[in-house]
């Protein structure tokens, strides 16, 4: 305990309730001692630490206004949500954060009352807050009540069309409704002119015209490092509209901007509108990712993802990598094709970094867009560019992919334009758990006609990939990786493209073969290694193909061996149940062909080690030996032996 942050305030805060009976002075020092708790905290974890960092005061002031679990405070994302899990008595279990049985990095119903809505995708917050508040308003029921619905939004999430489509149905509605747009990009401009002119006309309309007294210095400066210059003044003044801001055009009262790290500010401004809104209500505070921990400051992402860390240099404790990442391979492999291919452009959804298009950017600056927190646009701006003659690759996470998949079906696959997808975070991530598994994208993607479906075994064969799905201009292709380091291959110097449908043979054997999409591939090498001194010796087979299937392979594997056992790092209904449709097709099964499919089970996996939940999955190389023992009857034999 000697080592963590001396907090005697916060140690008296065991529940939101406990924070009414604090000074506003006390609630100042309480946000203090909560910033070097969570810093503290994640230090030991890992964990989204910017963000958090950047409204501990809106999360003290927050919790002492309103009254949770029966006021619903809905973070958007999910990412800034450490301090809220150490204010509603989750403190003690806050070392936990993202580890096997731990707390989840994401606000998570099943967790706690105080979160009554999961996210760790971005942008819905406001719409379930509307629909929080219309339940209360209509006699809903739930478990802590029903009160005020408070939505956190970002400056980044807000820029998604769900945020906008649930802004406009709130202002239609009328409910009381308030939304805190937590503005941690931009700054506050200098001119007091211009600045208090535009505050002016913000709180010139009712129920607020006495804000400004409500609130203290609205009409002032905030203070550095909010100090940008004209810039932000420009960009707020581009932002008003006949009448008021955008947003009370869509029906909302607007109030800010609000300095988010002043805690007077903002217990003023939050009571003012406890006491009277009547309607929808957008209170617009400007604050600082990373605030208060000077590492996270200066980091050019301000501390958005860190490992494990030193509180007192910010050194983060990483592994040494024994290979290249997987998506690192993938990023220098298309600056290769790009090279030489000046219609080759990217696309990705407010993760540059994430999918390795940053390494792009610095290479082409004028060919890698990166369109915000929205998925839809980004594949639809992908096919406009394939219409127009480039070649888009589109990188976005699996599990991001998902919130574009009607613009996938009709934008792109119906006009069969030729958008590559480079599918980042294939099959189980780790301590980011079960909202962001790359699970379903084989199953959506393989039954789209035309499309063309890969996944890469190891990093060689990403480098393969990215090669064919560069060649391949007449149709839309995916190919699939998942998240870590590879498995040490030996790389090539250059990617060639792989004729389309085509599996490959890795190890021959006999009576039982194996056919791997992915990167389970070592693993079923692993398997064949113990199955070797057992007697077994299975064929090893990569299909690489999840559609069009290697039907020449895959009918030879079923003619030749008396089992054929897929394996792939995703759900049911995806490559496995392509391959049963081609053996049914074509009666493989017919002749007595003992056909197994292991997939990810038919749950969400808790977030953990990969190896852990891969384990929980039953997808690690001793899983596959049980397989095959069981399929050849081997360890039924042997559990009758043993009984008698």
């Amino acid at each position: 305990m000697s080592d963590r942050p001396a907090t005697p305030l916060l140690d008296r805060v065991s529940a939101p309730a406990d924070l009414k009976g604090f000074t506003d002075p006390e609630l100042t020092r309480i946000a203090s001692e909560l910033r070097a708790e969570t810093i503290s905290a994640v230090s030991v974890t890992g964990g989204h630490l910017g963000a958090g960092l950047g409204v501990v005061e809106l999360t003290v002031a927050l919790h002492a206004v309103f009254d949770t679990p029966r006021d619903k405070l809905i973070w958007d994302v999910g990412h800034q949500c450490y301090p809220h899990k150490i204010l509603t008595g989750r403190r003690e279990r806050i070392r936990t954060l993202r580890a096997g049985g731990g707390l989840s990095g994401f606000t998570k119903r099943a967790e706690s009352v105080y979160d009554p809505f999961g996210a760790a995708h971005s942008s819905t917050s406001i719409s379930a807050a509307l629909g929080f508040a219309t339940a209360r308003d209509l006699g809903g029921s739930c478990e802590g009540g029903l009160g005020d619905a408070i939505a956190v939004i970002g400056d980044g999430a807000i820029s998604a069309g769900m945020a906008y489509e649930a802004l406009n149905n709130a202002g239609h509605m009328g409910r009381r409704l308030i939304v805190i747009l937590n503005d941690n990009e931009m700054s506050i401009a200098p001119p007091v002119g211009a600045m208090s002119a535009y505050l002016s006309r913000l709180y010139a309309g009712a129920p607020f015209q006495e804000m400004k007294s409500a609130a203290k210095g609205l009409t002032q400066l905030l203070p550095f490092p909010f100090q940008e210059g004209a810039r932000r003044a420009k960009e707020l003044l581009k932002s008003v509209t006949i009448g008021g801001t955008l947003f009370e055009e869509l029906g909302f009262s607007y109030i800010g901007p609000v300095d988010g790290h002043d805690m007077e500010q903002l217990l003023a401004v939050l009571r003012t509108v406890k006491a009277r809104a009547d309607g929808p209500v957008l209170i617009h505070a400007i604050t600082q990712k990373g605030k208060g921990y000077a590492p996270a400051e200066r980091a050019r992402d301000r501390g958005h993802a860190t490992a494990k860390f030193d509180v007192l240099t910010g050194e983060q404790k990483k592994s040494p990598s024994n290979a290249p990442s997987f998506t690192s391979v993938f990023a220098k492999s298309l600056v290769r094709e790009a090279e030489d291919d000046g219609r080759i452009v990217a696309v990705t959804a407010a993760m540059p970094d994430g999918t390795g298009l940053n390494l792009f950017a610095e290479r082409f600056p004028r060919r890698c867009f990166d369109v915000g927190i929205a998925e839809q646009h980004a594949v639809t701006f992908a096919a406009g560019m394939a219409a127009g003659g480039l070649k888009p690759f589109c990188a976005i996470y699996s599990t991001f992919l998902q919130r574009g998949y009607d613009q996938v079906v009709h934008d792109v696959a119906i006009q069969r334009l030729p958008v590559r997808f480079a599918i980042d975070r294939a099959g189980l991530v780790g301590a980011d758990g079960p909202t962001h598994a790359g699970a379903f994208d084989v199953a959506f993607l393989a039954n789209l006609p035309g499309f063309v479906v890969m996944a890469a075994a190891d990093e060689a064969e990403l480098v393969h990939m990215v090669a064919t799905a560069a060649a391949l201009d007449d149709r839309p292709s995916a190919f699939r990786f998942p998240r870590g380091e590879g498995s040490g291959a030996e790389m090539p110097e250059r990617g060639q493209p792989l004729e389309i449908g085509r599996g490959r043979i890795v190890t021959e054997g006999s009576r039982v073969a194996i056919l791997s999409f992915g990167a389970r591939l070592p693993e079923c090498l692993a398997a064949r290694e113990a199955l070797v001194a057992r007697g077994i010796s299975p064929t090893i087979a990569d299909a690489r193909f999840a559609k069009p299937l290697d039907r020449e392979l895959i009918l030879r594997l079923a003619r030749e061996h008396e089992a054929l056992i897929t394996i792939e790092e995703g759900a049911v209904g995806g490559f496995g149940s392509q391959v049963a449709q081609l053996l049914s097709d074509e009666g493989a099964f017919d002749t007595g062909l003992k056909f197994r499919m292991m997939t990810l089970p038919d749950t969400f996996i808790d977030q953990d080690s990969p190896a852990a939940m891969y384990s929980v999955a039953a997808m690690q190389a001793p899983d596959i030996e049980a397989k095959v023992l069981e399929v050849l009857g081997v360890a039924r034999m042997g559990a009758r032996r043993g009984l008698a």
